[in-house]
């Protein structure tokens, strides 16, 4: 677009702007195709809408969206709340690019009761409101199975599919199944079961789907109580059966407190891209409901933004009447006859507190099913989170650790080993013999080989690690400062993994003078961190351990010229020692060797 075509651009939006009343509703953005590109929602249409055209927008997204938009619609309404109303209406309509995109958990079932003349109950991903009324979804299946399991052993309600009427009934047009023989259904088909007694059945299996067990008790507890009195004992009994399958039932709900009642929970989890929003209703004190939606953001939406959107969703879908909704911060919404809390301590504290843990788990769900089809987004966010907590200028892709072993300063040896994107890189593995170190001393030892390592990586022109883990606390940290920073001036990130008294790893450090960063010992980047230790430990101990046995395994034979591995194998094989190879004719050894490695072998022993 010419810059004098965008300047008119802007000019007439500009104009549609200052027409616009200050009153609430919602304002629609078109781009050039005449197609809805973004549905907002204003407590004054004219100050919300002309802030999007100011020059001082900082938000890059924002600009993008003003650079596409071509003309501009907008709708009064009276209060805020049919605001809020109108544009989640318009969003699920219209789909904007532009619009936080709300994946709803369509696949997530839900439990229908239906309209029919004996209505059935049954879970169904399938919603469908003229069949009947649905309760849901359930994001927790088991959960879902239970409630349903309750209903069935309480009420036994049909599972049958037959259509069955009035007329039919009435007529005896039908006849039981197996479910009535196995005492699974009470046989309302042929009136062995009244109408009138199936229909109390199923709306006191509604109130326990809406979370009002407590009044479902109240009136079994009432009707127990009459039967008694008038000597009905059997019925009373089958009545005390099903209050106690109840009392279980709720005894193992999560019962929060009685004071509070027909309350909305809501709390908001984020990410970069993706906002996790957790609801929760409580009923009678009890939680009957948690749902975890989840918001993909497109113009970095902000939290109060995403919880307007979140409360309206909410009170659509699970047809919420709540007069009290708890939130984790103030929001600028007013809604007719309801309050709004943001609560510092107490049961409703609590509950806030239990709707974050739940969405903080669905989001951790998430991620790990995420990780499971990409295992590189998990290695990406290790290094992140590595990164973010060390402050580092860049993700650590490649870390490099070191480890000496030696017994007394005998067989000195060290060794490297190098993860890459959080995983090891075997091929990159290095192993060092201490050659300027007399006597067991660790520190000389480990500066001499990061020297040898980084000088090395320098003159071959090689990368260099974004890390460097010390396998200790703060004096290998200094060595290898000395010999990195000091010696060979560069500029490498230091980090030092440390022991407690039992000699188990339980702090990282980090910085100079090195400081205890905080970071759980049961925390993923803390288990990849601790086998980079690990693996370090038995890298330089395997080699530690090969040099050894070859001192072990060398004998007298190796140091005679002319005599290889192989003849001396031969001559052990025979004689079984050195003393008794020194000490054999060489007429045998000829039998054995040959006749020129026996008159070396022969000589080398009498020659004095």
């Amino acid at each position: 677009m010419m810059k004098e075509e965008n300047e008119a651009r802007l000019e007439r939006l500009k104009g549609i702007v200052k027409a616009m009343p200050e009153k609430p509703g919602s304002y629609q953005y078109y781009d050039a195709e005449g197609t809805i590109i973004y549905v907002g929602k204003a407590k004054k249409l004219k100050s919300r809408v002309s802030s999007y055209f100011h020059t001082e927008v900082d938000r890059f997204k924002t600009k993008v969206l003003v650079s596409k938009i071509h003309d501009i619609s907008y709708t009064v309404v009276n209060t805020e709340e049919d605001a809020l109303l109108l544009e989640n209406a318009l969003i699920k309509k219209y789909n904007p690019r532009y619009n936080v995109l709300l994946k709803d958990g369509k696949t997530y079932p839900s439990i229908c009761i239906t309209k029919e003349y004996l209505p059935r109950i049954f879970p169904t991903r399938n919603i469908n409101k003229k069949w009947g009324t649905y309760y849901g979804p359930y994001s927790h299946v088991g959960a879902m199975h239970g409630v349903l399991e309750l209903i069935k052993n309480l009420y036994h309600p049909r599972t049958c599919k037959q259509p069955f009427t009035k007329e039919g009934v009435e007529q005896g047009k039908y006849q039981v199944c197996l479910e009535y023989h196995i005492k699974n259904c009470g046989g309302p088909c042929v009136s062995r079961q009244s109408l009138e007694d199936y229909q109390k059945n199923i709306a006191q299996a509604r109130e326990i789907l809406k979370g009002n067990t407590r009044e479902v008790q109240r009136e079994l507890r009432e009707e127990m109580m009459k039967l008694s009195e008038e000597l009905r004992f059997e019925e009373a009994e089958e009545v005390k059966r099903k209050y106690l399958l109840l009392e279980q039932f709720v005894a193992k709900s999560e019962v929060v407190s009685h004071t509070i009642d027909n309350v909305d929970v809501l709390s908001i989890t984020n990410d970069e891209k993706v906002a996790f929003v957790n609801y929760i209703h409580v009923s009678n004190g009890q939680i009957n409901q948690s749902f975890t939606f989840e918001y993909k953001k497109k113009l970095a939406e902000t939290n109060e933004e995403l919880l307007q959107l979140a409360i309206v969703e909410m009170r659509e879908r699970f047809q919420s009447n709540a007069k009290e909704i708890i939130l984790p911060q103030e929001i600028d919404l007013d809604l007719e006859g309801v309050t709004i809390t943001v609560p510092q301590r107490g049961d409703k504290k609590t509950l806030l507190d239990l709707s974050l843990m739940n969405g903080k788990q669905y989001k951790f769900d998430r991620l790990k099913q995420a990780e499971k089809l990409n295992p590189e987004q998990k290695q990406v966010r290790l290094m992140k989170e590595l990164q973010d907590l060390l402050h580092l200028p860049k993700m650590p892709y490649q870390m490099e650790c070191f480890d000496n072993s030696n017994i007394s300063g005998t067989d000195a040896v060290a060794a490297c080993v190098v993860f890459k994107k959080m995983k090891p890189s075997k091929q990159d593995y290095r192993k060092y013999n201490i050659k300027t170190v007399v006597g067991p001393d660790d520190y000389a030892s480990m500066k001499e080989v990061v020297y040898r390592r980084y000088h090395r990586l320098i003159q071959e022109e090689q990368p260099l690690p974004d890390l460097i883990v010390a396998d200790g606390g703060k004096g290998q940290m200094e060595v290898i400062r000395q010999a990195v920073q000091d010696e060979l001036g560069l500029d490498i990130p230091i980090a030092g993994l440390a022991k407690n008294d039992r000699h188990r790893t339980n702090e990282l450090l980090y910085g100079f003078p090195p400081r205890v960063v905080g970071i759980k010992d049961t925390s993923e980047l803390f288990k990849v961190l601790t086998h980079l230790q690990d693996e370090v430990h038995r890298f330089a101990i395997t080699f530690h351990r090969e040099k050894r046995s070859k001192h072990a395994l060398h004998s007298e034979l190796d140091d005679i010229k002319g005599i290889g591995p192989r003849t001396r194998d031969e001559l052990l094989k025979a004689l079984k020692s050195v003393k008794r190879i020194g000490e054999t004719e060489l007429s045998v050894l000829e039998g054995i060797i040959g006749a020129a490695k026996a008159e070396i072998v022969y000589q080398h022993f009498h020659q004095n």
